[in-house]
């Protein structure tokens, strides 16, 4: 099946039964003319380029709604989007990680969607990967509809495990096996304390959040399953924490102070053996003519949990009732399996429905991150808690910094971090 296929003439019935709808509906305005909506999104990398071709697939397959699409990074478009969220002038819809939703549903910026999956007009809506879905929850309502589930996998590079005397097919599968090839894997040619090559690319900041999946494998975490608990403070975060600083700090596994493009761009250029990504990193390895592998990310002594992030499709409490039916239209039309096809094969994403045909699907990174097996293991970070992205970005990053830094200690700066995280979720409650 061809990856840049028009809607098909079923989809476009759909389309057009579901504009039928949007048409008849008075708006708040009362309107029922053509609407235009802005939307933003941070998929700056490959990913893009894919879903904009969904975009456009949409507006040309009809005439009511124009979906005007602009690509930020991610930093900004957060940044940009607390002030522009009250503003006439701000997005109609916005594609948001699910750790970062709760922040602006606790704002009152963002509409329920909710009716999307109620109103059986737009889509079945019981095919959505039911974690994907739950990722918009916030207090018992759904703000957002699922853009992508990425799960964050182990990549490793073929042509420097063979260089470095490894099996190529053999990537690690656990914490030891990992620090077994560390020697291997990290080179310092000159002798000057300073790798040309690293065992591992892993970003500290501004990056997927791969470091608390290595607390989950110790058996630790930032916070409790539910919620409800810090537990940077517990026994279990602290020495997994230690660990991993003390193969970043004194084996050099990976540099120090790089955010998630540094370690995107370090393996990329193979001077890194291993990283933990998602599925929007295949596009361009695969493009760079690197020999990579995918695999289940290597397993701590308690656990083996995939973190699983999830965007989310947001729309503003702006919106009146015949833009939102405009907004859900577009959603239905995102979610449906020629998109979704459209979407993995370009991407490597795997679909977001769990009824894809088999024979849509060719792209094989899509299949191996779709896998059963993953989807089964995946994790997602902080969704749903309130003050996620302070508990992250303002508290748990400065303390992994710091002890990353030499500049405090795992045992004495988790903890402190654990307290400030607590009252941030007290404060919630």
């Amino acid at each position: 099946m061809s990856t840049t296929k028009r809607v098909s003439g079923a989809m476009v019935a759909a389309v057009a039964f579901a504009l039928g709808a949007v048409a008849c509906s008075d708006g708040a305005d009362g309107s029922g003319g053509p609407v235009t909506l802005t939307m933003w999104h941070g998929l700056t990398g490959p990913d893009g380029p894919a879903f904009q071709l969904v975009v456009d697939e949409f507006n040309e397959s009809q005439d009511e709604i124009t979906i005007e699409a602009e690509a930020l990074p991610w930093d900004s478009l957060y940044q940009q989007f607390l002030t522009a969220a009250t503003s006439d002038d701000g997005p109609d819809i916005v594609a948001m990680s699910g750790s970062r939703l709760s922040q602006y549903a606790e704002l009152g910026v963002l509409a329920p969607t909710d009716d999307f999956y109620a109103d059986s007009t737009y889509m079945d809506t019981s095919v959505l990967a039911e974690g994907a879905v739950q990722a918009s929850m916030y207090n018992g309502v759904n703000y957002g509809v699922p853009l992508n589930l990425g799960p964050v996998m182990m990549y490793w590079n073929k042509t420097l495990f063979e260089e470095a005397g490894l099996d190529p097919e053999q990537p690690p599968t656990t914490w030891a096996e990992f620090e077994e090839m560390v020697p291997d894997l990290t080179i310092d040619k000159n002798g000057d304390g300073t790798p040309e090559q690293y065992a591992l690319a892993m970003g500290d900041h501004s990056t997927v959040p791969v470091f608390p999946t290595l607390l989950w494998g110790g058996g630790g975490g930032v916070v409790s399953t539910d919620g409800t608990r810090a537990t940077l403070g517990d026994p279990t975060t602290i020495d997994a924490a230690e660990h991993w600083v003390n193969l970043i700090r004194q084996e050099q596994i990976t540099p120090v102070g790089m955010s998630g493009a540094d370690a995107d761009q370090l393996f990329q250029t193979e001077l890194a053996a291993v990283t933990l990504n998602g599925p929007w990193l295949t596009s361009g390895l695969t493009e760079a003519g690197l020999d990579y592998g995918v695999a289940h990310p290597f397993a701590g002594p308690e656990g083996a949990d995939i973190l699983g992030d999830v965007v989310s499709m947001t729309i503003s409490e702006r919106l009146d009732e015949h833009e939102t039916d405009a907004a859900f239209t577009f959603f239905a039309h995102w979610e449906s399996v020629e998109s979704q096809a459209t979407w993995a094969n370009e991407t490597g994403f795997p679909a977001i429905r769990t009824d894809m045909p088999e024979e849509a699907v060719t792209n094989e990174w899509a299949a191996i991150f779709g896998a059963p097996e993953v989807l089964d293991n995946v994790r997602p970070y902080l969704t749903g808690v309130p003050g996620s992205s302070e508990i992250n970005d303002d508290i748990f990053t400065p303390a992994l910094q710091s002890a990353l830094n030499g500049t405090g200690d795992v045992a004495d700066l988790f903890p402190a971090a654990g307290e400030q995280v607590q009252a941030t979720l007290d404060r919630a409650s």
